[in-house]
């Protein structure tokens, strides 16, 4: 008997190969799947018809051994002695046909008559329904976290397309805008040789009345501007009333020499025995120094802290003093010392009320970092320092009008304390534009202009500037 093994990819392929090799009275003994394919276990139809008719002188032509059954209750001993061959004899004769994925066949047929089939290999254990269940969770969370990542790139895809779109639109209606009214242009122009922002120009030309000259809408912008101007009208708010201030801000903005000028103040209103002057700058050299010698110069006592604990200390024991300024060290808009120096500020067990000195010299994008970081509860004001240094000062004044700080003072020279002056919307306004820097007007061309403003985007602080 010749029992040949087929593989191949599919079962038609592998009945094809046994077709082939054994002929199509093929007798197919088994069939299982295997690791990449199918596979055949067959015989030709020759070696099947052979095992109804063993040869006289085989094995399985011996008589079989004789039998003792021993019977229970003395029943008679019985002696069988069948023989294959007779067992042969009395089955028909029968071709032996092709039979597809049935592993039993001829041999079933035959009783014990056919040897037994190869072993087959064991199979692999059944999944339970842990596994299953594994599984399947395993598989739903990789499908939705690939659908949520898709999900996610579309979304952007659909943002970024959004506002090239919303650019382009914009870009259009202001070029269209441009030539239908100069006088726009012209004020964008002022504006940005002002040293105001783009986003800032382009809402207060876009709510400009129509049928205005370019005189016109200028002085339009400078009323809006001037209104929009927080400041202090009078010291009465803070002189008289008196209380604890610290001026904060970066280093080299002037917080000493400001936090001076505001004690001479105080002095010549209510004399030096209602003023107390601490500093915690105890990082930079001669900083302490410095305050001091003012502090001499105006006969007031200067009290030097380095924590907040010391801070706590002082501000108790200068609890009757009509009013206390605090010079703090100057710490970087981007350093952690930032959120430390409020949190020491807000936790000195008084009401401390916060000054901050931005300096007219700044880019416009630094200013806005420092009001961001030195924002923390609220300010009470800002003092606007080095006017007399600065080309244009419409970025402070962008700043403070879209922050909605409180302008108290302004500080236009080291002189104590001449050099401090209270704000005054209108002259500032007025000011920017007379020191709007000339290299702006023929920095951008007119067919740049349209993309400058459609870049501008709208700046949601704009819903706090005031119109009417």
């Amino acid at each position: 008997m010749n029992v040949k093994k087929f593989t191949a990819p599919t079962s038609r392929e592998a009945l094809r190969k046994v077709r082939e090799a054994l002929g199509p009275d093929a007798v197919i003994l088994s069939n299982r799947q295997s690791d990449g394919g199918v596979e055949i276990l067959a015989l030709a139809n020759d070696d099947a018809a052979s095992l109804s008719s063993p040869a006289p002188h085989s094995p399985m032509a011996e008589p079989m051994p004789s039998l003792d059954l021993n019977l229970p209750h003395g029943r008679a001993e019985q002696r069988l002695e069948p023989r294959f061959d007779h067992m042969a004899a009395e089955m028909p004769a029968q071709p032996v046909r092709r039979v597809v994925a049935s592993p039993s066949s001829y041999a079933s047929k035959t009783a014990a008559a056919a040897p037994a089939p190869a072993a087959q290999p064991p199979r692999a254990p059944a999944l339970d329904v842990d596994q299953i269940t594994a599984m399947v969770a395993t598989a739903v969370a990789s499908a939705k976290q690939n659908a949520a990542a898709e999900m996610q790139v579309m979304m952007s895809e659909i943002r970024a397309m959004r506002g090239m779109m919303e650019t382009q639109l914009a870009e259009i209606a202001w070029g269209s805008t441009q030539a239908r009214e100069p006088q726009k242009a012209a004020v964008l122009r002022e504006m940005l040789a002002a040293g105001f922002s783009a986003s800032l120009a382009r809402y207060l030309i876009d709510k400009l009345p129509a049928d205005r000259d370019a005189a016109d809408s200028m002085r339009w912008i400078k009323t809006v501007l001037t209104r929009n101007l927080s400041t202090m009208a009078n010291e009465d708010a803070l002189i008289d009333q008196g209380g604890v201030f610290a001026l904060v801000g970066p280093t080299g903005v002037g917080k000493t020499t400001s936090t001076a000028k505001l004690a001479a103040r105080c002095v010549m209103r209510h004399g030096p025995d209602k003023l107390a002057l601490i500093t915690t700058d105890a990082y930079r050299i001669g900083a302490h120094e410095q305050l001091r010698i003012y502090g001499k110069i105006l006969g007031v006592m200067v009290h030097s802290v380095k924590d907040e604990a010391d801070l706590r200390i002082a501000l108790k024991e200068l609890r009757n003093k009509h009013t206390v300024l605090i010079d703090t060290v100057g710490v970087s808009q981007r350093d952690q010392m930032v959120t430390e120096q409020v949190s020491m500020l807000q936790g000195a067990g008084a009401h401390v009320k916060r000054l901050l000195c931005l300096n007219a010299t700044a880019t416009q994008e630094t200013l806005n970092e420092v009001v961001r970081a030195y924002q923390g509860s609220g300010l009470a004001g800002c003092i606007m320092t080095k006017l007399d240094e600065a080309a244009a000062i419409g970025n402070v004044l962008d700043v403070v009008i879209r922050q909605k700080l409180n302008l108290f003072y302004v500080s236009n020279g080291q002189r104590v304390p001449e050099d401090l002056h209270l704000a005054d919307p209108a002259y500032l306004i007025d000011r920017a534009f007379k020191l709007k820097r000339e290299v702006v007007n023929t920095q951008y061309l007119d067919a740049e202009l349209p993309m400058l403003m459609s870049n501008a985007g709208n700046d949601l602080s704009m819903r706090e500037v005031h119109l009417g």
